[in-house]
């Protein structure tokens, strides 16, 4: 039985070439995390984006280890059409949101202290 793969093209659901905003991570977000929860394969799409933020991609891609596990991320997630430099950026973002989800507690404690 194959997976039902879903086109997510960035550029059609937030109607800008630029993600910049945590806002419109969101609305990215939401859209992934809908079709993961039919346990169905989601196919980011990046043409068209010429500016990214991992402000953006912090709230698209990063919250999704908040939900899911690195092994249903790589099973049921798919990036098309990302230019090289912003890769490094997603692969920075996926490496501290794996790290912080990991150890959630630990960094509010840790920021907590920075605080006080």
């Amino acid at each position: 039985m194959s997976l039902i793969k879903n086109k997510v093209n960035i550029f059609n659901l937030i109607k800008d070439n630029a993600a910049l905003t945590p806002d419109s991570g969101d609305v990215v977000f939401h859209e992934i995390d809908t079709i993961l929860n039919k346990k169905e394969i989601a196919e980011i799409d990046f043409s068209g984006i010429d500016f990214l933020t991992t402000a953006f991609l912090n709230a698209a891609i990063g919250q999704l280890y908040s939900k899911y596990t690195s092994e249903e991320l790589n099973e049921f997630l798919s990036i098309q059409h990302m230019a090289a430099p912003d890769k490094v950026l997603l692969k920075i973002v996926i490496d501290r949101a794996k790290e912080y989800f990991t150890n959630k507690d630990k960094f509010e404690q840790d920021f907590s202290d920075i605080q006080e």
